[in-house]
């Protein structure tokens, strides 16, 4: 069996806040330094998802908001993949672009050309 290996690794402050955050993929070579992570793990004893979110001092709230509407619109593409359940993906994806024009990262006048 092939086995790979994700690594994170934090350097914090006195106050255990990521001050850095580098991440490297075994088996894709990809490697690099990043602001911000979220990794969910699905545990199905509890049948629980479990999260680790971390960002560093850096990540600014607009990178942020970028961030999570990126995560939003790949979780919507990862369920449909995963399901198959392309009406319900679509919903993700239009609460995705709800949330992008709530904070300002989408203008209707965008909206309205990509309908």
């Amino acid at each position: 069996m092939k086995k790979s290996e994700i690594k994170i690794e934090l350097e914090m402050d006195e106050n255990a806040v990521p001050e850095r955050i580098t991440w490297h993929a075994s088996d894709a070579g990809q490697k690099g330094d990043v602001k911000a992570s979220f990794l969910s793990v699905w545990d199905d004893q509890t049948q629980t998802a479990l999260r680790v979110d971390l960002w560093t001092k850096e990540m600014t709230v607009d990178e942020m908001k970028l961030f999570f509407y990126q995560t939003l619109m790949t979780m919507a593409d990862s369920f449909e993949k995963a399901t198959g359940m392309n009406i319900e993906s679509d919903e993700i994806r239009d609460f995705g672009t709800y949330f992008g024009r709530r904070v300002g990262l989408i203008s209707q006048d965008e909206m309205n050309r990509n309908n």
